[in-house]
């Protein structure tokens, strides 16, 4: 998934990306387009290969979304997403109704005007701002079949500073088994750490944080692919 985007100096982000099985339901998609940065962090139902086969699929609308339709504001882009998924995993007639789709984040950042503007269907993430964290909210759906599928994606936004962090991640982290107890990993103590570093450079964050998580995950299995990404303002 390769863009040509506006963060082309390494020191301005890093991604940390850890697939469970060879192919991978979690991605990230990134482009640039009209003085606008779009990156998507996702992760789709199952891992392996029906997994990948969806992160196919929803990589193929967001291109379909902003490239060929022209739609630029990241909650439209998602509840078009939601309505091509639906419409091409439940074809008129099917006796079963699948729900399969993603939870992601689509944020557009206007490095010019220090906005960020996204979209986000279960999945929250954090700004660090001034040794302070900020968490961004996400809508409580997927994008897919669910009760609230006739509900629109909220439309939310974020002014920026220079040296602002955003970080965008699916639930792989925080999700992961390990430690002396064989608990999750949790949010709270990936908070920490990233609170901890967040003064160091992208490359060294990002070895810290694959470190803590193959120490923590010792001998057991990993339990869901891995996606995490950093970018500098």
């Amino acid at each position: 998934m390769e863009a040509t985007t506006t963060l082309n100096d390494k020191k301005n982000f890093f991604i940390l990306y850890k697939p469970k099985d060879i192919v991978s339901g979690d991605f990230y998609w990134a482009l640039e387009i009209n003085n606008k940065f779009y990156i998507c962090t996702a992760d789709c139902t199952g891992h392996g290969v029906p997994g990948a086969m969806m992160s196919m699929l929803n990589i193929s609308y967001l291109n379909e979304s902003i490239i060929e339709k022209g739609i630029q504001k990241p909650d439209l882009v998602l509840n078009h997403i939601r309505e091509e998924i639906i419409s091409s995993l439940n074809p008129e007639g099917s006796e079963e109704e699948s729900k399969d789709g993603m939870d992601c984040i689509l944020a557009c950042f206007d490095f010019t005007n220090y906005t960020l503007e996204y979209a986000a269907a279960n999945n929250s993430f954090y700004i660090i701002r001034d040794k302070e964290i900020i968490t961004c909210e996400a809508d409580k759906m997927p994008v897919g079949k669910s009760p609230r599928d006739k509900e629109p994606f909220t439309l939310r936004t974020v002014s920026l500073k220079k040296g602002d962090i955003v970080y965008m991640l699916t639930d792989g982290l925080p999700d992961q088994f390990g430690g002396p107890k064989g608990k999750k990993f949790k949010y709270k103590q990936l908070e920490e750490i990233l609170l901890e570093n967040n003064h160091k450079s992208m490359e060294e964050q990002k070895a810290i944080l694959s470190e803590r998580f193959e120490d923590w995950k010792g001998n057991l299995e990993q339990v869901d692919d891995v996606c995490l990404i950093g970018v500098r303002v």
